[in-house]
């Protein structure tokens, strides 16, 4: 049969158990602060400036972009050669 919990129901504890739950207790609260500490710390910091992109480094990329296409289609030039000499292999043309 269960037992019927009321106001003169007790329970022990050790004092052992008590110190662990404070002390549990007051480290969760002291990370909650620590917590709001930092964001209120974040939220004070100054933004990034936002990042331009200069002359210099557009030019610098755009050169670097037709460099790898000439350098691919020149790659591709010599793929289709290959290719027409196997061809001319296997179909003895």
């Amino acid at each position: 049969m269960a037992k019927e919990l009321n106001e003169d129901t007790g329970f022990n504890v050790s004092i052992k158990t008590l110190l662990a739950i404070g002390f549990a207790m007051a480290t969760i609260i002291g990370m909650w602060f620590a917590l709001q500490a930092d964001i209120a710390e974040a939220k004070e910091l100054p933004l990034p400036p936002p990042q331009d992109v200069t002359r210099m480094e557009f030019d610098m990329k755009d050169q670097m972009i037709r460099n790898t296409i000439m350098t691919t289609q020149s790659d591709v030039e010599e793929i289709k050669k290959s290719l027409e000499k196997i061809e001319d292999k296997l179909y003895n043309r």
